[in-house]
């Protein structure tokens, strides 16, 4: 195993463990700053709007800084950033801290995914790309719980601080490691966004975009849907938050084998399935450690599930610009984000927590519906692109 390959990922996993460890600490960060659980939420979301924002427009301006140089300034802004959240003395200034934290992450994301391509040979690169967006998924499954685990033993602050330290040793691996690296080929923010442009992407990156609304308009509450499951203990809660993580990290390795044996489609609608009946039955499923268990392991395999089938249909549409679509969909996931914060703040204060599943089965009811019209629209495209059959002489 590259070492360097592994530093990327170390710094992917501090990245994806900022992003979902507030689920774990949301009781304890509204009663801190003596808000509504809603508006504790809220610190998932500006990290999150600023991850998706500024990753692709940061890309294009900052083409001419170093690799090297870029990553570095990324992760000190992040380190920095949530040091200061965990010194927020308002909810006002943790979210601006939860903003400057985003800025670091969007500086940091893509161009480690851009520089661990130019580490490998060719033939080696869809193996490098693995190993470092594997970082971010296993942060679901270590780096959160272990978040919250630390934040329920001692204080939330300290959930902050172990997100910089992970950070800090990223970036001192980047500066030990890590050689200088020629730049890429400059790629402008317009041509990144003239993909959007084929309705059968966008399509998809809609998709995307609303599945992960619902799937995190339950998870951003995690510790309030599942509150009488949890029954207080902050074992369990760290318990069923590596169940969630494992099953997503175990579905992302088997679903490349499903998909070359019976195709993107089949295995993109089955997981979506799965999601809306699990989600659904959430109400009767999550008051109880065993039930609970079970459904947040269906949940967690088919929702990390969706994301291998969404690449592969945006690598299979347009090959040449893979890399783009690829960053396009990762902003559309933290888009997705962003937005099931502020969904769930405002289901949770209009109707009520009970019907927060409710509202993430309506949303990944649509994102099924979406899915569907993204593949009937391919399969069109394909039956216009074959050639038309000779005709046969009379």
């Amino acid at each position: 195993m590259d070492r360097r390959l592994l530093i990327l990922a170390l710094g992917m996993f501090a990245l994806g463990t900022d992003s979902f460890v507030v689920a774990g600490i949301l009781p304890q960060l509204a009663h801190a700053y003596g808000v509504s659980i809603g508006a504790a939420g809220q610190m998932t979301t500006a990290y999150a709007i600023t991850y998706a924002l500024l990753a692709p427009t940061i890309a294009a301006l900052a083409a001419a800084v170093p690799r090297k140089r870029l990553m570095l300034a990324g992760l000190s802004v992040f380190v920095l950033a949530n040091l200061a959240t965990a010194f927020a003395p308002t909810l006002g200034l943790a979210l601006l801290t939860r903003v400057l934290a985003g800025l670091g992450a969007a500086m940091f994301s893509p161009t480690a995914t851009g520089a661990g391509t130019m580490l490998v040979p060719p033939q080696r690169r869809g193996y490098a790309l693995s190993i470092i967006i594997a970082g971010l998924t296993a942060a679901t499954a270590l780096g959160s719980p272990i978040g919250a685990l630390i934040g329920g033993l001692g204080d939330w602050r300290w959930t902050m601080a172990f997100v910089s330290l992970l950070g800090a040793v990223a970036a001192i691996g980047v500066w030990t490691l890590l050689p200088e690296l020629p730049l890429p080929p400059a790629v402008t923010l317009r041509q990144r966004l003239a993909p959007l442009a084929d309705r059968r992407v966008g399509l998809t990156l809609i998709t995307t975009l609303v599945a992960m609304s619902g799937i995190f308009t339950v998870y951003t509450y995690f510790s309030v849907v599942f509150k009488d499951a949890i029954g207080g203990s902050t074992a369990m809660l760290g318990m069923l938050l590596v169940v969630w993580g494992a099953a997503g990290t175990a579905t992302n390795l088997i679903a490349g084998r499903l998909i070359d044996r019976v195709g993107s489609r089949k295995v993109l609608l089955t997981m979506l399935t799965v999601l809306v009946i699990d989600i659904a039955l959430l109400p009767w499923t999550a008051d109880n450690p065993w039930t609970a268990a079970l459904a947040i392991a269906l949940w967690g395999g088919a929702g990390w599930g969706l994301l291998v089938p969404q690449q592969h249909r945006l690598v299979t549409l347009a090959p040449s610009i893979a890399p783009v679509l690829l960053g396009l969909n990762t902003a559309c996931t933290y888009i997705g984000v962003s937005a099931a914060g502020v969904i769930g703040a405002g289901a949770i204060g209009t109707l009520g927590v009970h019907y927060l599943t409710y509202v993430a089965t309506g949303l990944l009811a649509a994102s099924f519906v979406l899915a569907e019209l993204a593949a009937r629209r391919i399969a069109a495209h394909n039956r216009r692109q074959q050639p038309a059959p000779a005709a046969v002489a009379t």
